[in-house]
């Protein structure tokens, strides 16, 4: 026939059917509410936290560059002017420079350590470069070039 719950009896009540599956099955331990949401606000304070350091992290770099003026000097040598910014105790800087044809092939390369301020560095080519571009520097914990 269909289900029954509880006594059987037509109408009866929802409290009925709830104290009926409290019997059966027991309630849950008063203690596992206020553990999971305790849980739960420590995830959420753990990420919020990392969030927070990332963004700091992330906003504050050990190094950062920026290409001033380049110059093709002759087909062999390209000149830049890279102005470069350090943070007090940075260890391990090194920016990398490009040289580029008019193909857009890379034709020289620079890796230099530098100093805080402008660098003038001279990238040997391959061929006659069209364009210079800096593609950043980094530091001993910045891996991502800036």
């Amino acid at each position: 026939m269909g289900l029954m719950l509880g006594s059987g009896t037509p109408g009866e009540s929802i409290d009925v059917v709830e104290q009926t599956l409290t019997d059966r099955y027991a309630a849950p331990p008063a203690w596992r509410r206020p553990v999971t949401l305790a849980a739960v606000v420590l995830v959420a304070l753990v990420g919020l936290g990392w969030l927070a350091w990332a963004a700091y992290d992330g906003s504050h770099p050990k190094v950062q560059s920026q290409l001033m003026t380049f110059h093709v000097v002759d087909e062999h040598h390209a000149t830049a002017q890279i102005h470069v910014s350090l943070a007090s105790g940075t260890t391990g800087a090194s920016c990398t420079v490009e040289a580029l044809a008019d193909d857009h092939s890379v034709v020289g390369e620079l890796h230099f350590k530098p100093v805080s301020g402008t660098n003038r560095v001279t990238v040997r080519t391959e061929r006659i470069a069209t364009t210079v571009q800096a593609l950043g520097c980094t530091a001993k914990g910045q891996t991502r070039p800036r």
